[in-house]
């Protein structure tokens, strides 16, 4: 096996790793609230917490590669992921799963903007694109084959173990890493922080920012909530969630690729009616409920849509950052992660106010005003892209 798909795979990995730690709680929370006494509403914030600190401290965690070389920043950070996993998987209270997952959320942003970068530089130029979208596919490989067995895991034994499987996985990862990861990827020339962020002058890098906080606040005002919309509102079997867990995965996996194939042939272009699609699919879940299978059949379609703009638009973030700001490259490496946690707090927010106020059952409609906006911004940011690309 060549090197170059040895550490395709480990680039994967990571994302498969990452993306356990980040959407198990999902499938857990129900088993949680048992233990601890917390109702499920108020653990949702663990998801919106998570997610608001994996935004706010990539950038800042990233920047560190001003000071040290990408592979070293990679082993310190995934070390301390490792504590963090391993004290959400030792916590027994509300306030020790808070501040472990605070943690893990300070650096798994900023891995996985580093193996993106990374994997920029490995990729030859024709194969950059499908390797970019098979790392998304990673997250979404979390959910076909992460989720459901930590559920399982969950289920029959405790949540505890759960996370102890991801502690496993952390520390096969440092192992291959150290053997497997790139030592000498180009790095620019140390930069003020003032000058890394002069790509955020682009409107249009802030127009495709928004959409990804949008879309992503789309998805989790309904998926924090997923098992409970399949068991207590589809009333679909207990027996049969980790198949269709498993189906939701198969679903974000068929998303990114089809990603992937969308960065070859025309980018983010061809969002807009992704997304339109998407939004469409929300409104109908809620008056589907009681036709199950057809309720479940559109949160199929509505996570194939959500998961297609992971390729294209870091292909489209990287491709600005090279040719404009060459200063921003890592931290445009970083956009789809920092701004995907924006949306997720957003989102898991609204889902946690919603579940409150009104009813799990409700959140898909306001998943639906998100994605409307979403939709909208993506257009607008296509129809300037092309113009220019007409004047230019």
């Amino acid at each position: 096996m060549s090197k170059y798909r040895i550490q395709s795979i480990l680039f994967v990995f990571i994302a498969f790793m990452l993306g356990c730690n980040e959407y198990m709680i999902v499938g857990v929370l129900p088993d949680i609230s048992r233990e601890i006494g917390a109702s499920l509403s108020s653990l949702g914030y663990l998801v919106t917490v998570f997610a608001l600190v994996y935004a706010l401290s990539t950038p800042l965690v990233t920047s560190l590669t001003r000071y040290l070389k990408r592979h070293q920043l990679l082993y310190l950070l995934l070390v301390i992921f490792l504590l963090g996993n391993t004290w959400t998987a030792l916590s027994t209270s509300y306030l020790s799963l808070l501040l472990s997952r605070i943690m893990s959320a300070t650096t798994a942003g900023a891995i996985i903007s580093l193996v993106l970068v990374i994997a920029n530089f490995v990729a030859p130029l024709d194969k950059r694109a499908s390797l970019l979208s098979w790392i998304f596919a990673g997250f979404s490989i979390a959910s076909i084959i992460g989720l459901p067995i930590g559920t399982l895991i969950s289920t029959t034994w405790s949540w505890h173990a759960s996370f102890w499987l991801i502690s496993v996985l952390t520390v096969v990862v440092l192992i291959l890493v150290c053997l497997y990861v790139p030592k000498d990827t180009p790095q620019a020339a140390p930069q003020k922080g003032q000058k890394q962020l002069a790509i955020f002058k682009d409107p249009n890098i802030r127009l495709v920012i928004c959409f990804v906080i949008l879309t992503c606040a789309a998805q989790y005002t309904y998926y924090t909530y997923i098992r409970s919309l399949i068991t207590d509102y589809m009333h679909l079997p207990a027996s049969l969630l980790n198949l269709l867990l498993l189906l939701l995965g198969v679903a974000f996996i068929i998303g990114n690729k089809s990603g992937g194939l969308l960065a070859d042939h025309g980018g983010l272009r061809q969002l807009p009616m992704v997304y339109l699609l998407q939004t469409l699919l929300l409104l109908l879940v809620n008056p589907l409920f009681k036709s199950a299978w057809l309720a479940f059949a559109a949160v199929f379609l509505v996570c194939v849509c959500n998961a297609s703009y992971g390729a294209a638009l870091q292909v489209y973030f990287l491709d600005t950052a090279a040719k404009n700001y060459p200063q921003s490259m890592d931290l445009a490496s970083s956009f789809n992660s920092i701004f995907a946690n924006v949306g997720i707090s957003l989102g898991s927010f609204t889902a946690a106010r919603v579940a409150g106020l009104t009813s799990i059952g409700q959140t898909t409609y306001f998943g639906a005003v998100f994605s409307f906006l979403a939709t909208c911004l993506i257009w607008l940011a296509a129809r300037r892209l092309r113009a220019k690309e007409a004047h230019e």
